[in-house]
């Protein structure tokens, strides 16, 4: 489904990514470890579109996406690629629903068919009582849910996710790592998870690991 084939990438003399290959299925849980600096990160963004490679490609379904202009990019990313970061990013002056809704509302979609679409997620997160309350209002893990919401809105055909449990509690890592696997179960939801927790790792379909700019 998802293909990157020999991407290279650099800062000034620092060479971050070493000509990587890596294919992604439909429906996998993928996790990428490794130690800070090993370019996790970096191919991440690169995968999500939100950075170019230096050179190499990036494959969704037979397109090479690294040909498309930026606004082209730009559109493709919002109809097709979800993601989370280690700190959920929710505006705060928006409710849980209105944070959900934002990414449907830049695909052009109607209010009332964003407004629903968001609800009928945020009852599958188990959150429909929370939907009017504000991030302050909100558990860290509450706010973390929503944040996957938010990715899946437009029904992506993968999310990209950065340290997603990264800064909350043991009680809360393991609720939103239950949650990836319900989500691919329910919804043939594709992850690729960067990760430094070795417990989510481990229960992953499949571990990339990278050191100094290479899959090892």
């Amino acid at each position: 489904m998802i293909e990157v084939q020999r991407i290279c990438k650099s800062f000034g003399s620092l060479q971050v990514l070493k000509s990587i290959d890596l294919t992604i299925d439909k429906g996998e849980i993928v996790s990428i470890v490794g130690p800070s600096g090993a370019g996790k990160t970096t191919l991440l963004q690169i995968m999500g579109t939100l950075d170019k490679p230096d050179s190499g490609k990036v494959i969704f379904d037979g397109k090479d996406v690294t040909k498309y202009s930026d606004r082209k990019l730009s559109d493709f990313r919002n109809k097709n690629i979800g993601f989370v970061f280690q700190f959920h990013q929710l505006l705060p002056e928006f409710t849980a629903l209105e944070n959900t809704m934002i990414p449907a509302l830049i695909g052009k979609k109607s209010k009332a068919t964003a407004e629903k679409e968001a609800i009928k997620i945020l009852e599958l997160m188990g959150l429909a009582d929370r939907k009017h309350h504000k991030p302050a209002e909100l558990s860290g893990g509450e706010k973390q849910r929503i944040a996957v919401a938010r990715a899946l809105i437009n029904n992506p055909m993968i999310v990209f996710a950065d340290e997603p449990s990264g800064s909350l509690d043991t009680e809360n890592k393991s609720e939103l790592h239950s949650l990836f696997f319900k989500l691919r179960d329910e919804l043939n939801q594709t992850f690729v998870i960067v990760t430094h927790d070795r417990q989510l790792a481990d229960l992953t379909d499949r571990t990339i690991s990278m050191r100094d700019g290479i899959i090892e």
